[in-house]
C-alpha cells in the first residue's frame, strides 16, 4: 500500500506537471534550501530574522566561491505560524523536489506537524527555531537541531528566581498549544524538584494579544515571579497591561518570544524583563562567530542591526554550510545525511557544536539577560553557568 506522501506526490505531478522532479535542490553550480517559517503576523519577526541570518551565511560563503562550486540559495515560504499552513508549504516542497532540505522552521506547533513529513521522506530538517525535547529524539536522523531545549531553559528560570533570588511564588503565561505546554512541563518539573508547584497560570491562543483574562486570574496570586511561554507581540500585551494596573512581579521570557522584538514592542514597560537566550551576545564581537555574522549581515543588509534571532539563523546556515562540505561535491539528500550522521564537532569560533549517535543537538548553553532602562540587553549575573 503506497505512503500518504507516495500518493501526495503522485497527485502532484498530475496537478502541477511543471514541477521539476530531476535535482532534490542540486545542481552543478546551485544548491537550493526551503524555509517554511512565519514571515507575516504576530511571529513575524522571528521567521524573517531566521531568514536574514541564514542568507548572511549563505551570501558569504557565495562571496567566496560558494562550496564545491555551487552557490546556496533559499527559498522562504510564510506559514503565518499555522501548523496547516505549514504542512500545505512542506508538502509542496516536497512534491516539487526542488530543494536539499528544509531550514530554519520557526516554532513548535509547526515543527510538531511537519518534521513527520520531513522524515519520512527522509528530507533534512536543519535548525528549527524551538527547544521542543520531541526533536531531539534520536531516531531522527533527518532532523538537525542547533539550540538547547525548552528545559533546559525553564531550568534556569528557576533555578535563578528560587535557588538565588529566594521567590516562594511563581506563576506562568504560556499560549495554548503544544509549545506553551512544553514549557510549562519544564516550569512544572523545576519547580516540583524543588518541592514547590506554580502559584497560578493563565492562557492566550495562539497568534492572537487576547491575554486579559490570563492577567487578571494571574495578578490574583501576586507572584514573585510571572515566567512566560509565548511570542512577543501577546507578551507584550501582558506585560504593559499590568504594570499599568501596578502589577510589576519579575517577568521571565523564554527565549522563542524574539528578544529585540520584545524590547522594541515594550518600550519603556522593558526595563528589568528578563529573556533566556541560547546564542552568543549578537553585540560582542570579541566571540569570532559573532564577529563574522556582523560582518556578514551588514553585507546583506546595510540597515540591519544584530539581534539573537539573525544571529541564531546565521549560526545555523554556518552548520548547514559545514554539512555541504563535508557531503562532497556528488552531493545528494543522502551523502548530505551521512555527512549529518558523521558531524561530530563543529567549531565556529567561540560556538562549538556536537553531533553523534544519538545526538542531534550541537549547543546546550543558556544564560539569562536582562532588557535595560535604554532597550539594549545585558547579561543576568547568576550563581553558575546553566
Amino acid at each position: 500500500m503506497a505512503s500518504k506522501l507516495s500518493l501526495l506526490i503522485a497527485g502532484a505531478v498530475a496537478l502541477f506537471p511543471g514541477f521539476s522532479f530531476a535535482n532534490g535542490g542540486v545542481s552543478d553550480t546551485q544548491v537550493t534550501f526551503a524555509q517554511v517559517a512565519a514571515l507575516e503576523g504576530p511571529a513575524s519577526a522571528l521567521g524573517t530574522g531566521m531568514r536574514l541570518g541564514l542568507n548572511a551565511a549563505f551570501e558569504e560563503a557565495n562571496a567566496a566561491g560558494g562550496v564545491h562550486g555551487r552557490m546556496i540559495q533559499m527559498d522562504s515560504m510564510d506559514d503565518g505560524y499555522e501548523p496547516d499552513r505549514s504542512i500545505q508549504h512542506v508538502q509542496s516542497v516536497l512534491a516539487g523536489n526542488a530543494h536539499i532540505g528544509l531550514i530554519g522552521a520557526v516554532g513548535t506547533p509547526t515543527s510538531a506537524a511537519t518534521q513527520p513529513l520531513a522524515t519520512e521522506a527522509n528530507m533534512p530538517f536543519i535548525g528549527p527555531f524551538t527547544g521542543a525535547g520531541f526533536l531531539r529524539d534520536p531516531s531522527l536522523t533527518n532532523v538537525m537541531n542547533v539550540r538547547a531545549t525548552y528545559a533546559a531553559e525553564t531550568e534556569a528560570w528557576i533555578k535563578h528566581l528560587v535557588d538565588e533570588q529566594g521567590m516562594k511564588s511563581i506563576a506562568i503565561l504560556y499560549q495554548d498549544d503544544g509549545f506553551g505546554r512544553v514549557g510549562l512541563a519544564g516550569v512544572t518539573k523545576a519547580l516540583e524538584k524543588r518541592g514547590m508547584s506554580l502559584a497560578a497560570e493563565g492562557t492566550y491562543t495562539r497568534n492572537t494579544t487576547a491575554v486579559k483574562g490570563a492577567l487578571l486570574a494571574i495578578r490574583k496570586a501576586q507572584p514573585d515571579a510571572v515566567v512566560m511561554v509565548g511570542a512577543y507581540k501577546p507578551v507584550a500585551e501582558f506585560i504593559k497591561t499590568a504594570k499599568k494596573l501596578k502589577f510589576n512581579p519579575t517577568f521571565v521570557n523564554i527565549s522563542f518570544v524574539g528578544s529585540v522584538a520584545l524590547a522594541n514592542e515594550l518600550g519603556d514597560a522593558g526595563e528589568g524583563v528578563i529573556i533566556s537566550q541560547v546564542v552568543p551576545f549578537p553585540w560582542d564581537d570579541s566571540v569570532p562567530v559573532v564577529a563574522r555574522y556582523q560582518t556578514a549581515l551588514a553585507a546583506v543588509d546595510a540597515s540591519a542591526a544584530p539581534d539573537f534571532v539573525s544571529l541564531e539563523g546565521y549560526i545555523t546556515g554556518r552548520l548547514a554550510i559545514e554539512v555541504l562540505r563535508a557531503a562532497g561535491k556528488e552531493l545528494t539528500r543522502e551523502s548530505f545525511l551521512t555527512a549529518v550522521a558523521n558531524m561530530g564537532s563543529v567549531d565556529l569560533g567561540g560556538v562549538n557544536m556536537t553531533f553523534g549517535p544519538g545526538d542531534n543537538q550541537g549547543m546546550d548553553s543558556v544564560f539569562l539577560t536582562r532588557i535595560t532602562a535604554s532597550g539594549s540587553f545585558e547579561p543576568v549575573v547568576t550563581g553558575g553557568s546553566s
